[in-house]
C-alpha cells in the first residue's frame, strides 16, 4: 500500500513573539474563517444555523459561548471566525441564497495587548479607536499603514488584527515598532 502524505500548513507568524513595555504581539492561534455575503433579510436563517445573531448595524460583532465571532464589514457582508468548529458545515444547512467562502488559508491574526495596546494599533490606522467611538465588541474593515485589516476590539486593552498571510510580516513588524512608541 502507497504511504499518504499530509501537507501541513505552516502558520506565518509561528514563533514570532513582539511588543514592548505595556504592549504585548501574539500571533493568533489558527482559526476556521468565513467570508459571508448574504441578503439582510435572511440574517435570521443565517443566524439560527450559525448558533449567534448576525450583527446587523455598523462596527458590530457578535460572539457565542463556544468561540465563534461574526464581525459586520458591511450591509450584506460578515466576516466568521472559529477555533473549534466549521462555520461552513452549519452554513450548508441553510437554503436561504448566500455566498459562504472558507478563506482561512488566506487569513491570520496578530493579537494586541496590554496599556498601550489601542495607541499601538491606533499608529497606523487612520480611524478613531477611542473607547467613545470603538467600544469593546467593535469591528472595522480599514488601513493599517498600506495593507487591508479588519480590526476587532475584544477587551478593554486587547484587539485582533485580522490580515492576509501575505502581508502578516509587514503588520506585524509595523505593530512592534508603533508598540516601541507607545510605551505605557
Amino acid at each position: 500500500m502507497a504511504d499518504i502524505a499530509h501537507a501541513t500548513r505552516i502558520e506565518p507568524l509561528a514563533g514570532r513573539i513582539g511588543g514592548a513595555a505595556g504592549v504585548a504581539l501574539t500571533p493568533a492561534a489558527p482559526a476556521n474563517r468565513v467570508s459571508l455575503r448574504a441578503d439582510p433579510a435572511d440574517a435570521k436563517a443565517l443566524s439560527k444555523a450559525l448558533g449567534l445573531e448576525l450583527p446587523m448595524t455598523p462596527k458590530a460583532s457578535a460572539r457565542n459561548d463556544h468561540g465563534r465571532l461574526v464581525a459586520w464589514l458591511g450591509p450584506d457582508e460578515w466576516l466568521i471566525i472559529d477555533a473549534n468548529a466549521d462555520p461552513l458545515a452549519d452554513l450548508e444547512k441553510v437554503t436561504a441564497l448566500h455566498s459562504a467562502v472558507d478563506i482561512s488559508h488566506r487569513n491570520t491574526a496578530i493579537l494586541v495587548s496590554g496599556k498601550g495596546a489601542r495607541a499601538t494599533v491606533q499608529s497606523g490606522c487612520p480611524q478613531n479607536l477611542s473607547d467613545k467611538v470603538f467600544p469593546v465588541g467593535s469591528v472595522t474593515r480599514t488601513v493599517m499603514g498600506k495593507i487591508e485589516v479588519v480590526i476587532l476590539r475584544t477587551a478593554e486593552n486587547e484587539f485582533r488584527v485580522e490580515c492576509w498571510r501575505s502581508f502578516s510580516d509587514y503588520a506585524f513588524g509595523m505593530l512592534s515598532e508603533a508598540a516601541k512608541d507607545c510605551l505605557a
